[in-house]
């Protein structure tokens, strides 16, 4: 298959180049660019040493599949033509993620330029949504956070052991925040610095509550907190929800309902793991792991969850590539058989 990445100079994008350099079925990649053109791949991002490949302007027609890894409203615009032509693509943007067009003018002050195309994409959660991206056309790959905070919390809500009302405290990595320079992601500013943002509502939230409301009995409020924290790469998603009045009272039965609940929803899944233990983000480093650690504090009557992914890879990158595996009816994991890098 020869695979089209729109932007491969972000690091969403550099992250596809390396994780598709090596998938089996790729026989081609063509990439694009806008401030490198002209230039080589290997040549811009020496950690991809090999990869000859020039960066172009647009990509050539040929292309089955195209992944975009550019900024809302331009990511849509440079799709359109290729969804025009019934090429599959998959957008790591946030253009096609939101079903409501008046929701998403909310969150990002622009108009869908299709808005039709919103119910027809399909939101790329896979563990969520896997029979509907098999053969689907175009997949919304879904934001970082609510990758990590939806597998967080989707069995418990889904399985009525907690009251509506979720806080998902969420730290991320600087990479989270894009390849463009910015004065909030100054080493100066970040390092040896941790501070919120998004007080006001991040646009991630509005995806996590559309989620999960079919598996709620009402639509669940969530307070959604992010945090910018002094490392490269990794999520970690604290989510404290309380516990429905009519769940075990126990709190050592409770802990093992919640635990095999747990297990029923993930061990299946090839890359979500339930722990024993807090999960740490190092230990996602480089993969496209997402490990998920439920336990309940029965004193305040809470289940607390804890998720930590790669933002770049379960949370961009690698998760686009799982779903391209699933849209082609390829093994879920190919290409994806990644051991977190540790330490």
């Amino acid at each position: 298959m020869k695979v089209g990445v729109l932007n491969v100079t972000g690091y969403a994008g550099v992250e596809l180049a390396r994780l598709l350099s090596r998938h089996p079925e790729v026989r081609a990649l063509a990439v694009t660019g806008r401030s490198e053109v002209g230039k080589r791949l290997d040549e811009v991002f020496p950690s991809l040493s090999g990869l000859d490949l020039p960066i172009l302007p647009t990509l050539p027609e040929d292309v089955e599949v195209v992944f975009s890894g550019l900024p809302h409203k331009a990511s849509a615009e440079a799709l359109l033509p290729f969804i025009d032509r019934g090429v599959p693509v998959i957008d790591l943007a946030a253009d096609f993620r939101l079903r409501d067009p008046a929701e998403y003018q909310r969150w990002y002050q622009v108009t869908p330029p299709r808005p039709e195309l919103l119910a027809e994409a399909v939101y790329g959660l896979t563990e969520l949504h896997r029979n509907r991206i098999a053969g689907a056309r175009l997949v919304a790959n879904p934001g970082c956070y609510p990758t990590a905070a939806l597998l967080a919390v989707l069995p418990a809500v889904a399985g009525g052991l907690v009251k509506p009302d979720l806080i998902v405290d969420a730290k991320s990595g600087i990479s989270g925040g894009g390849r463009s320079l910015s004065l909030a992601n100054h080493y100066s500013e970040v390092n040896e610095n941790v501070a919120p943002y998004g007080l006001a509502g991040h646009r991630h939230l509005p995806e996590i509550i559309q989620e999960l409301v079919p598996f709620a009995e009402a639509t669940p409020t969530v307070t959604f907190i992010p945090h910018l924290v002094p490392m490269t790469r990794g999520i970690l998603a604290s989510c404290y929800l309380p516990l429905a009045d009519t769940v075990e009272a126990d709190p050592l039965r409770l802990q093992s309902q919640v635990t095999d609940l747990y297990h029923a929803w993930y061990d299946k899944e090839p890359f979500v793991f339930v722990t024993t233990g807090p999960p740490a983000t190092k230990a996602t480093f480089g993969s496209n792991r997402a490990l998920v650690y439920p336990t309940v504090d029965g004193r305040a009557r809470r289940l607390l969850v804890f998720a930590a992914i790669d933002n770049l890879v379960k949370g961009a990158a690698g998760q686009a590539i799982q779903n391209l595996n699933v849209m082609c009816g390829w093994p879920e994991t190919l290409g994806l058989d990644l051991l977190p890098v540790y330490p």
